[in-house]
């Protein structure tokens, strides 16, 4: 589902991974994740994909708002395992979305 985001400026946080061959426990904790960050105030959304290379991209209405959930205790936990058990490689970006277009049929 795409997510319903506001008129700009908000943020998006551009999350590219790699995962391990063995990663047991991620995807529970994905899910826990994506739990845990909808009750973080402004948030906005996620859009996410897995397929070889997993891009979630989540949006979040300020800067300070990315940092407290970025310090958020239970998502420091699944950083430090994702570096220590599941993650081959990943790259984050924050942008600014400044502009954006929706188009939806029935």
């Amino acid at each position: 589902m795409i997510p319903n985001t506001p008129e700009p400026p908000y943020y998006a946080v551009i999350f590219t991974s790699i995962l391990k061959k063995d990663h047991p426990g991620y995807e529970e904790m994905a899910i826990r994740m994506e739990e845990l960050a909808t009750q973080q105030p402004c948030y906005l959304g996620i859009e996410s994909a897995r397929s070889g290379i997993g891009i979630s991209v989540s949006y979040w209405k300020d800067l300070e708002s990315i940092s407290n959930w970025k310090n958020q205790s239970e998502h420091l936990l699944a950083q430090e395992l994702g570096k220590t058990k599941w993650y081959k490689s990943y790259s984050l970006r924050i942008s600014k979305v400044e502009r954006h277009y929706t188009f939806e049929t029935n």
